[in-house]
């Protein structure tokens, strides 16, 4: 018998909210930190207007959403590794 697909009850066929926000929230926790330590140059940009130092700091927050990026990219490759390979549906719990 082929295994369920993620995120669906399989007593009901339904889809399964409660997984799905299991999953949901660490992401949006993840992407939040990113943007929350990508305002600070960007703020500071801002503070020094059209200068020099303005324009660097510009280049640092957007090599900060680069990286934090790649890392939310590979949380999410990890994760549906995870949720593939899994044998009973219930990593992490």
């Amino acid at each position: 018998m082929p295994p369920s697909p993620p995120f669906i009850d399989s007593a009901t066929s339904e889809l399964d909210t409660d997984r799905l926000m299991y999953e949901a929230i660490p992401l949006a926790k993840l992407i939040a930190a990113v943007g929350a330590i990508a305002i600070v140059p960007f703020g500071f940009a801002i503070l020094f207007g059209r200068s020099f130092l303005a324009g660097l700091f510009v280049l640092v927050g957007q090599f900060v959403v680069a990286v934090g990026t790649g890392l939310v990219l590979l949380y999410v490759a990890l994760r549906a590794l995870q949720l593939a390979n899994a044998d009973d549906g219930q990593i992490g719990e």
